[in-house]
């Protein structure tokens, strides 16, 4: 309408206009809560800034830092770790999860002391996680070996000691710890399959076998999907377990990507090349994430 002030707009609101209005205190704390750290932090990947050297140590440098990242081999040592420990860690959990899932959704009378047990792992916090298992696979004193050596094992492993030891009991407790996590999305899907698909299955003499696979894992398709792509983006920014479990050792065998991130910011004090280790992660997890939303879109 000829003449419309954006007072009269406000008072009576068009759906679009209204539209904005509810949405802008949503996009404001958006921008102010991610837009702005992640602009921040693209920031001073441009820049030589070290918290040691006074204002004098703020320079700018361009694209030197991501040239320096190519050739830093421990920047390709944490990579490697932090993908190795996606590939084992991520399915080893949906796997533990799924079966704890369909343990949670069998008809108990009492099903609440099995749901609750899903929870406790979850609701630990990871560094006490970390500890837990440092104590379990401790040479002298650890769980694991005095269950090796009363079952005539011999002489005592050093797990956390030796680099393929330790990164397999670092990859045993992130399973323990984040297969809870699995389960819980996985339970919630197995409960939206309606009951009478396996009803009618037995009808026409499908074993349960066939059942998993041709009624289960199809109807559990899209929380699997979405249980995957939480998960990954938390393998790959894992730091709390190996963290207290090894400190990255022995040497950097354990070491992560973000323990490196950590390491470089806080223990050297060097924010600009930190930033753009940081950069380089969650480029990492914004390709892995439009991976796994390239398929989900694939199946719609």
């Amino acid at each position: 309408m000829a003449g419309t002030t954006w007072i009269d707009r406000l008072r009576d609101p068009s759906e679009r206009t209204l539209a904005v209005v509810l949405l802008a205190p949503a996009f404001g704390l958006l921008a102010l809560i991610v837009v702005y750290p992640i602009g921040k932090l693209i920031w001073n990947s441009f820049f030589e800034m070290r918290l040691s050297g006074g204002a004098d140590a703020v320079k700018f440098i361009g694209l030197q830092n991501y040239a320096d990242v190519l050739q830093d081999k421990e920047f390709w040592n944490a990579t490697a770790n932090t993908l190795l420990i996606t590939l084992i860690t991520v399915p080893g959990a949906l796997v533990v999860g799924l079966g704890l899932a369909m343990l949670a959704n069998l008809p108990f009378k009492r099903r609440w002391p099995v749901r609750l047990a899903l929870l406790l792992p979850w609701a630990l916090p990871l560094s006490f996680v970390g500890l837990i298992f440092a104590w379990f696979f401790h040479t002298e004193y650890g769980v694991v070996n005095d269950v090796m050596r009363r079952l005539g094992g011999g002489e005592p492993t050093m797990w956390l000691l030796s680099p393929n030891y330790a990164f397999a009991a670092i990859c045993a407790a992130i399973i323990w710890k984040t297969s809870s996590f699995m389960a819980l999305i996985l339970l919630a899907g197995l409960q939206m399959i309606p009951r009478s698909l396996y009803e009618a299955a037995e009808v026409d003499g499908a074993s349960k076998w066939q059942q998993f696979w041709q009624i289960t894992i199809p109807m559990l398709m899209p929380s699997i999907l979405v249980a995957l792509i939480f998960r990954t983006i938390t393998a790959l920014q894992t730091f709390d377990i190996p963290y207290t479990m090894t400190r990255g050792g022995p040497g950097n065998s354990t070491e992560t990507l973000a323990m490196l991130i950590h390491k470089t910011t806080i223990e050297y004090l060097d924010v600009g090349y930190g930033s753009t280790l940081a950069v380089c992660m969650f480029l990492l997890s914004l390709v892995v994430t439009a991976v796994y939303l390239r398929h989900i879109g694939k199946d719609q």
